[in-house]
């Protein structure tokens, strides 16, 4: 394995796992209400950003972006859709729905294959409609069971995968589009925290040890988003593919066995699912993999 390769495995794993644990951050946060920490996590995450750009000189890019109107108008979609994303996150740790949380994400990359079919044209083969069928089933199984919509989870799910898609048509970095998005949200941030009647709004009045927690949520934030980019550059994004599970998967494991959340026979039935589906992606997507390795050693040898 080249070097690269190892160490781009080695920063999609850090960032991966880092997103998996981050609802203990969250969960330890529930002395603050969600909306105040996600006015927190836009603040220091719009510090640490632009401190980044600076040391980084990644100011080309930022200006080349803010001269561009049509893309700040995109951006300013993909700032309301993260937004959403980042605060039904929270409310959902701290109201002990993480496992409709990690359902949402698991849910994730069949909105994105469904929204590749509308925005991209993307073919769906058997397997993908096998997937999307079942997820589809696994929806409208909650609705039978529970009488409601997972309305957690379909939020985090098409907020995201609907950000995923605008970020992909502006192609922006994500540096850039992480200092865009969260400067947008500083005013209204900062409003927030002036207007509000909190005992943790006034950071003047906390003790260090909340303010240091609150500050937290920043590196929360940009940490893993920093280990994901270096992972990018380094390795193929089918093999980042197969790592973006581990968040969710992690959220399950914390949600079952350590916040004691309740995991129904219903609840579970839907996860299997959701599962199912995936692990044919994953089967698909690795039989993909062998062919094209073998191909591309046929035409090397060919070429010899």
């Amino acid at each position: 394995m080249e070097t690269s390769s190892r160490s781009g495995i080695i920063y999609a794993l850090s960032a991966f796992f880092l997103w998996a644990v981050a609802p203990i951050y969250f969960k330890e946060m529930s002395f603050v209400p969600a909306t105040e920490i996600l006015a927190h996590r836009v603040i220091w995450s719009c510090v640490i950003v632009f401190v980044l750009i600076f040391l980084l000189r990644y100011t080309g890019a930022l200006k080349k972006v803010l001269q561009s109107p049509k893309t700040l108008m995109a951006m300013l979609v993909s700032t309301l859709l993260i937004g959403l994303n980042w605060g039904t996150f929270i409310w959902a740790i701290q109201n002990n729905q993480m496992l409709s949380a990690s359902l949402g994400y698991y849910i994730n990359p069949l909105i994105s294959i469904l929204l590749g079919v509308i925005f991209f044209k993307n073919k769906l083969d058997r397997v993908r409609i096998i997937a999307v069928v079942l997820c589809f089933c696994a929806v409208v199984f909650e609705v039978i069971q529970f009488g409601s919509l997972p309305w957690i989870a379909l939020v985090l799910a098409v907020s995201f995968g609907f950000y995923a898609l605008v970020r992909k048509k502006v192609a922006v970095d994500s540096f850039t589009g992480m200092a865009i998005e969260t400067a947008i949200l500083l005013p209204i941030a900062l409003l927030y925290l002036a207007l509000i009647d909190s005992p943790t709004a006034k950071m003047m009045d906390n003790s260090a040890s909340v303010n240091w927690l609150l500050f937290a949520a920043g590196p929360v934030t940009m940490v893993p988003l920093m280990l994901f980019a270096a992972a990018a550059n380094r390795v193929s994004l089918v093999t980042l593919g197969f790592f973006q599970y581990i968040g969710p998967t992690g959220m399950f494991l914390l949600a079952v066995f350590v916040y004691d959340e309740p995991l129904s026979t219903a609840k579970l039935t839907t996860f299997v699912l959701i599962w199912s589906a995936l692990a044919m992606l994953i089967v698909d997507s690795l039989r993909y993999l062998r062919k094209t390795n073998a191909t591309t050693l046929i035409i090397d040898k060919d070429a010899v």
